[in-house]
């Protein structure tokens, strides 16, 4: 069967996540009831990763299996035509059966935005958190330093059915940008609200209430309530994932690319 590879736009706010859950609106589920419609089958789409409810995604990439062989450019036109505003297919393309978009995925990329000014405009609201006080940006990107590497993830983690909570963190960068701050965090994968905690321990740094040099202890540490709470979820974007060259072969898999936001 074809096999399609998509990249996904959407606003979050009025979804409970990625991932289909009985009685709820979701994002995949949106995916999947408008497939079935154009194709006259039941079609599994297959994400990258999971993100929560009320967070967004600039560059969320799917695949999915159909019967039907549809060109991807009329794939991509009947997909926005049957799903809600909120969510817009940007690529549609045919890939190898082999590809998966979770298992091999290589690299995210989240950001995480944050708006300065006393008075939030009502258009920003739900993509960033309103934090109006004081910050020690240098404070906080020494913080972030101190977490970038290959390392035992527990302290940011609620999830306990998962033995292995070690994850490779690229990059973290503490961007301002005028009224707006960003907090760009790279990695090979995440564990479930990882990003969203080390955002809120970082704004705890910056205000004062932590030191940065606190971070290399919260990570040995590996208990959740050492590490500071967990920052809303309308601020978190999935801006991007990469995968390996298309030109060079696929490999069976990449399971760093497969857990949660």
């Amino acid at each position: 069967m074809p096999n399609y590879k998509i990249i996904v736009q959407y606003d979050g706010t009025g979804f409970s996540g990625w991932q289909i859950q009985p009685g709820r609106t979701t994002v995949q589920g949106e995916i999947s009831r408008a497939l079935s419609v154009i194709t006259a089958q039941r079609v599994r789409v297959t994400g990258s990763g999971r993100t929560d409810s009320g967070v967004h995604a600039r560059g969320q990439v799917a695949n999915f299996n159909v019967k039907s062989r549809i060109a991807p450019d009329s794939m991509k036109r009947a997909l926005n035509a049957l799903l809600p505003s909120t969510i817009r297919i940007l690529e549609c393309q045919g890939v190898p059966d082999s590809f998966n978009s979770r298992f091999h995925a290589l690299e995210k990329t989240y950001i995480y935005t944050l708006f300065r000014s006393p008075v939030l405009s009502p258009f920003l609201g739900p993509f960033c958190l309103h934090f109006p006080y004081p910050l020690d940006l240098e404070r906080m990107q020494r913080a972030a330093d101190l977490i970038v590497g290959e390392r035992d993830f527990s302290s940011f983690t609620t999830r306990s059915d998962k033995n292995n909570h070690v994850k490779k963190v690229l990059q973290i960068r503490v961007l301002p940008r005028g009224e707006l701050l960003h907090i760009k965090v790279r990695g090979r994968g995440f564990l479930r609200y990882m990003v969203r905690t080390i955002v809120g321990t970082l704004l705890e740094v910056g205000e004062g209430k932590r030191s940065p040099e606190e971070m290399t202890g919260i990570l040995e540490g590996k208990d959740r309530s050492l590490a500071g709470p967990t920052a809303p979820p309308q601020g978190l974007c999935l801006w991007e994932v990469l995968y390996p060259d298309p030109n060079a072969p696929i490999p069976e898999a990449v399971p760093e690319g497969g857990d949660d936001e």
